[in-house]
Formats: structure tokens, C-alpha cells, sequence
């Protein structure tokens, strides 16, 4: 199992940065854009009971991508990085009045406000200028490489529940090795950017805890549809929601930010 998460960590996570280092801001929307959209798809589990087909939802999450093409600028990121915050809000509240569940017409409605956003603003941070693309590595690379510590320190040192009725399997003692590691990482991409280390690792901490609500609230809709993972895409992870769930929550908060 360790192996095989490994194994894939490290092949996609090759992929993408070779993809947004080198390729035009185009090439990264697409890529980003289809684990996205796999995203979306397994995002239906989740409103099995709408009454709406799986392929209506899925066809639906691409076409708003395109529609959100035609506001490709800083207004338009302003706006989009509004809506996700919106969503991570609303996100918290559920959280935090579980076991009460969200009805099934609202889960539908934002599933794309919960994941366009981080799409639409990493291929739009890409775009912006010189530094474009080693920005939106270093943004991806700080939420995912909180997810490692977490993941580490937790099944190491984990004692202490986050929320034993969501998630049993994260703890406090995970949330800190997250943040050390997150830290870390934006000391490092600061650096290779050229702008204040003080102000940015400051800004990955904080994105690294609204990550924290992403991937609370996907644990708590997997509850809701009684599924342990949200696909079997990605072996050793589970599916494609589940390792984009932190990036969809932390990446408006992350784009204000800056």
C-alpha cells in the first residue's frame, strides 16, 4: 500500500511539475482541467439520490470551465476566488454542525464552487507573468507536501483526534506536522521566487489550515454516501478527490492572499 502510494505520488506528481514548468498555460489548464473533471465525476457519489445521471453531471462541469475561460483575467480571478471562499465558509459550517447533513440539492449546486475555483486560478496564476509558473508549483507543491507531514506525524505520533466523527484517522499532532512542513516548502519556494520569506511562509500556513476544511468536508460527504474513498484512480490513493480536496479549499484563500 505505501509503495503503490509512493509510486504514484511520485509519477504524478513528475507529470504535473514537468507540465507547468515547461509547457504553455494552455497545456497546464488541460492537464489540471482532467483531474478536475475526474474529480467532478466522482463528486456524484455523492448526490447519487438527485435524480440527475452521472454523465449529465459530468458533461456540465466541463462546459462551465469553458465558460470561465471567457473571464480569463485579474477581475474575473477576483470574483472566482470570492465564490470558493463562499463555498469553504459554508463548507465550515457544515462541518461544524455535524452530524446534520447537507441536503442533496446543495451538495449538487457547489460541487463545481468547490472545485473551479482552484482550477480556474492556477491556470490563471500561471498566466500572469515571468514567475507565473514556479508560483503555482510552489502553491500546489505547500498543500500537497502538508498532506505528506500529516500523513506522516499523524500515523507516527497521532494521539489526538481533529474530529474523531468525520475523519478518526486525523489528529492534531498531523495538523502541526503539516504546518512544519508546509512552512518549509514555502521558505524554500520564497526564496526561489525572490519575494518575502517572513510574509509568504506566513500565507502557507494559513492556506495550510483552510486546506484542512477541504479535506474535512470531502471525508464528511464520504460519510454521507457511505463510501471509504472517493475512486480507485489513483492506487494507493484512492481517487482523484481525494488528493485535490486540500487544493481545492487552500487555493482561493492562497490567491486573496497574494
Amino acid at each position: 500500500m505505501l509503495r503503490a502510494r509512493i509510486f504514484t505520488a511520485v509519477v504524478l506528481g513528475s507529470a504535473i511539475a514537468v507540465t507547468i514548468l515547461f509547457f504553455p498555460t494552455w497545456v497546464v489548464a488541460v492537464l489540471l482541467g482532467a483531474l478536475w473533471l475526474a474529480g467532478a465525476c466522482e463528486w456524484t457519489q455523492f448526490v447519487a439520490d438527485s435524480g440527475v445521471p452521472r454523465w449529465v453531471y459530468c458533461a456540465v462541469f466541463p462546459l462551465l470551465m469553458l465558460s470561465a475561460g471567457l473571464y480569463f483575467d485579474a477581475r474575473g480571478a477576483e470574483l472566482v476566488a470570492t465564490l470558493g471562499l463562499c463555498w469553504w465558509l459554508l463548507a465550515g459550517f457544515a462541518l461544524w454542525a455535524y452530524p446534520r447533513r447537507l441536503p442533496t440539492s446543495v451538495v449538487m449546486i457547489f460541487g463545481p464552487a468547490a472545485l473551479l475555483p482552484a482550477w480556474f486560478l492556477l491556470a490563471y496564476i500561471h498566466g500572469s507573468g515571468p514567475q507565473g509558473p514556479l508560483l503555482t508549483l510552489s502553491l500546489i507543491a505547500i498543500i500537497w507536501v502538508a498532506d505528506i507531514g500529516a500523513y506522516l506525524v499523524g500515523g507516527r505520533f497521532g494521539r489526538v483526534k481533529l474530529a474523531p466523527n468525520i475523519s478518526p484517522g486525523k489528529t492534531w499532532e498531523g495538523v502541526f506536522g503539516g504546518l512544519v512542513m508546509s512552512g518549509a516548502a514555502a521558505a524554500v519556494a520564497a526564496t526561489l521566487i525572490d519575494i518575502s520569506v517572513v510574509a509568504f511562509v506566513s500565507l502557507a500556513l494559513a492556506a495550510t489550515l483552510v486546506s484542512i476544511v477541504g479535506d474535512l468536508t470531502v471525508s464528511m460527504l464520504k460519510r454521507y454516501a457511505g463510501v471509504k474513498d472517493s475512486g480507485r484512480l489513483l492506487p494507493g490513493h484512492g481517487g482523484v478527490l481525494d488528493r485535490i480536496d486540500s487544493l481545492a479549499a487552500g487555493i482561493p484563500f492562497f490567491y486573496i492572499g497574494l
